[in-house]
């Protein structure tokens, strides 16, 4: 049985026990917690290929010793040929394939944006390095890896590019401890070491991304790369019960993570994993939902004031007043996709980061791009084949991001970064840590391994039921179905609810840290 792990000097927890190590051995060099962060961020694309990797976005939240919480968003944009005409016959954007990988990888540029105000002073090639040495000598595939490759392989293997050479060197999926080489990938990050984030974005290694892009027949030009550049907005924020929350802003669902958590503050709930607590959640979900669907999406396209609402104690109280506390809202919503990589980290100088990752889909578009490694995203799958409205497709457009990390900032000194995988789930299982640890006095980590819920899909199913693990009350379930809840148990705890972590660091300097038991990871301390 995991318990929550704590130390003094520093602090790395990730879905992946080499990542979290990577980013320790950053820490005790030295290193700041965004640059550790950065070497974490590396090695899980190199060790956690299915959920993360250079070709797609990161979004960080960083709190600094001195109160400022600030963010990094690289998030790419819509290829300039990305446009209707490009899709003419299609009824959506395909998930896989050239036609998926429509927009611009943000990864490498968060990682530069970062480092550039955390305070360090580690040369890039330190950072990479773990992540160079997995590449090049080989990683032992996770069992959650070898089950995806399995379960995606026939959608994977026929797509243009080097993803079967790779992920498939004897034909067929590697499996559960067997080794995984990457060695162009290996070259490719030493030409980050070399080059930095420009060289991805305007530089040789740029060049041949572009090259291998066009050659597989991806919209994303070197003009695309040229053009993109990291963003720092300010974050979301809100105030609840004794503390400060802080999310991503759009085009992200942090939005909907800061509101549930808003509302449920409202209910007054007074006893933890029982009903009032699950249903109250769940419903403050579906109002924040149903918000998130109208409105977040590129801010450029909107102007819906989010940071107006999460201010307006009013409009809060209204939204809140309209959750039933005994009547569960029909709930037939779709639901969003997405797969992810959260990870967190803290210095023994108070600087605490939240940051999470993604090429969206298991393995992004499918497109590995042969002389780099390098698996490009298709978040730009999620776009519609709309002339206007929300998060219809357009040159230089944002797309709607499920990612958001999360951080909060506690009256009594404590500054926690938490978040999770999972897509729909991420704002759910973000509520339900937060509340059982904030709230309800739950220790860090069984507020993790405890039984989780979601509404709607994470990854592997698409259904909008109220999906619930074992291990609550044998009440629970049966008071949930008389609200009018679609429950669906889907037994033990699975990997179906995410891959969630989190730190802790309180006045004093006491840190302590959790990792998900639904997967690989580990919280290494110093």
């Amino acid at each position: 049985m995991r318990h929550t792990v704590r130390s003094y000097r520093g602090m790395v927890t990730a879905p992946h026990h080499l990542a979290a190590q990577a980013g320790l051995g950053v820490l005790q060099d030295g290193g700041t917690a965004v640059e550790a962060s950065v070497a974490v961020a590396a090695t899980l694309a190199v060790v956690y290929p299915h959920m993360t990797g250079i070709g797609g976005d990161g979004f960080w939240l960083v709190a600094e010793p001195d109160g400022r919480v600030h963010a990094v968003h690289g998030c790419g944009c819509a290829a300039a040929g990305a446009d209707l005409a490009l899709y003419a016959g299609h009824a959506g954007v395909p998930t896989r394939g050239p036609l998926a990988a429509n927009t611009v990888a943000g990864t490498i540029s968060a990682w530069a944006a970062a480092l550039d105000q955390g305070g360090g002073s580690l040369p890039l090639d330190r950072l990479l390095r773990d992540a160079i040495h997995h590449a090049e000598n080989g990683v032992a595939v996770t069992r959650g890896g070898a089950a995806i490759a399995a379960a995606k392989g026939a959608e994977l293997r026929g797509q243009p590019g080097a993803y079967a050479a790779i992920f498939e060197p004897a034909g067929r999926p590697l499996r559960e401890g067997e080794r995984l080489y990457q060695p162009t990938l290996a070259t490719t990050l030493r030409m980050l070491a070399g080059d930095g984030a420009e060289g991805f974005y305007r530089g040789a290694l740029g060049a041949l991304l572009a090259e291998d892009l066009a050659t597989l027949g991806s919209p994303v030009s070197a003009a695309d790369l040229a053009a993109h550049e990291a963003t720092r907005p300010v974050p979301l924020h809100t105030r609840i019960t004794d503390a400060d929350l802080y999310n991503s802003a759009p085009p992200t669902q942090g939005f909907a993570s800061l509101l549930i958590l808003a509302l449920f503050d409202r209910l007054k709930v007074a006893r933890g994993e029982a009903f009032d607590h699950v249903h109250g959640l769940v419903e403050a979900t579906k109002q924040a939902f149903l918000l998130r669907d109208r409105h977040i999406g590129d801010p450029a396209f909107h102007d819906f004031d989010v940071q107006g609402l999460l201010d307006g104690s009013a409009a809060l109280d209204r939204l809140a007043a309209q959750i039933d506390p005994a009547t569960a809202l029909p709930w037939p919503r779709p639901a969003a996709l997405g797969d992810t990589c959260w990870f967190g980290a803290a210095d023994a100088d108070g600087r605490v980061v939240s940051a999470i990752q993604s090429t969206y889909f298991e393995f992004g578009s499918g497109l590995v791009l042969p002389q780099t490694g390098v698996t490009w995203q298709n978040r730009g799958s999620s776009f519609l084949l709309a002339a206007d409205g929300w998060n219809a497709l357009s040159p230089g457009r944002k797309p709607f991001h499920t990612l958001n990390p999360a951080l909060a900032r506690f009256d009594d000194g404590r500054v926690m970064a938490y978040g999770t995988m999972g897509g729909e789930g991420q704002p759910q299982t973000q509520a339900a840590l937060f509340s059982r640890y904030a709230h309800f006095g739950m220790g860090l980590q069984d507020a993790i391994s405890a039984p989780r819920w979601l509404l709607g899909r994470t990854w592997g199913e698409a259904s909008t039921t109220l999906k619930i693990e074992d291990g609550f009350a044998p009440e629970l379930y049966t008071a949930l179905a008389v609200a009018g809840h679609d429950v669906e148990r889907i037994g033990p705890p699975s990997a179906t609810m995410g891959h969630a972590g989190a730190i802790v660091r309180s006045g004093d300097g006491l840190l302590e840290g959790a990792t998900d038991p639904r997967s690989d990871g580990q919280v290494a301390a110093w």
